[in-house]
């Protein structure tokens, strides 16, 4: 009875261990996101930025084919 009580634990800590890796791993992919996508706002508002310093907006912009 004790050492299927001891099996049954060591197979649920098994089962355990491999989800927190698994949630480990998910967690370091979407800190990795997180920061992509950080950088990625920072560049837009940055360019933005430095668009409207130019004083006329997209829409007066005439279109290449005219």
């Amino acid at each position: 009875m004790t050492e299927d009580r001891i099996t049954d634990l060591e197979i649920k800590l098994s089962f355990t261990e491999d989800l927190i890796e698994k949630l480990n791993e998910i967690v370091y992919k979407q800190q990795q996101q997180i920061e992509f996508l950080y950088h990625e706002l920072k560049a837009i508002k940055e360019q933005a930025s430095s668009g409207s310093a130019g004083g006329g907006s997209l829409k007066d912009e005439i279109p290449p084919h005219y």
